[in-house]
């Protein structure tokens, strides 16, 4: 794992939902997937430790529990269609249920939302917008606002540079201490 770990996120233990039966070989099964999807079945045994059959068996388990969603390929579609990648923070003017789930619903309805979380604190949300330019991305967010989201402000932050995309989550409290 990474060393930019500070040792005091490193030495916190995960809390893990006491509903799921776990245990160690189980969450490095799903670090090493998180990686690798494309692992072989004898390498990931392999590397767990355990024989084919029963490491296999640990990953439809794990796929019936729903703890694993899918497997898919990383596209590199910045590479590809020279796209622009903008995040906003979006504050609402109201807080209601209604409000919020309606918000919630045209943001994830749109395609040019790569990701959007909502947060707590100062802001509401905070989106991915990816678009062929600047253009576009005013444009999206110019109709955002004609449809009465609620929207009471955002604030803009283009991408210059990825310097850790999404993908591998770490897991530092899985990786044995290092000698040394």
């Amino acid at each position: 794992m990474s060393s930019d770990v500070p040792p005091e996120a490193a030495a916190r233990p995960l809390r893990i939902d006491p509903g799921l039966r776990l245990d160690q070989d189980d969450l490095r099964i799903l670090q090493i997937l998180s990686r690798q999807a494309r692992v072989t079945k004898s390498t990931l045994a392999g590397e767990i430790g355990l024989s084919i059959t029963p490491t296999w068996e640990r990953v439809r388990k794990l796929e019936a529990a729903g703890l694993i969603r899918g497997y898919r390929a990383v596209i590199d579609w910045q590479r590809l269609f020279k796209t622009s990648q903008v995040l906003v923070q979006i504050v609402l003017g109201q807080h209601t249920a209604a409000s919020m789930r309606t918000f919630a619903q045209r943001m994830a309805d749109a395609p040019e939302v790569a990701f959007c979380y909502a947060t707590g604190g100062g802001i509401d949300y905070i989106a991915m917008i990816e678009c062929s330019d600047i253009a576009q991305y005013q444009a999206f967010m110019e109709q955002l606002l004609r449809e009465d989201l609620g929207i009471a402000r955002y604030s803009t932050y283009v991408v210059t540079k990825a310097i850790r995309a999404p993908g591998e989550r770490p897991l530092p409290a899985l990786d044995p201490p290092r000698e040394g």
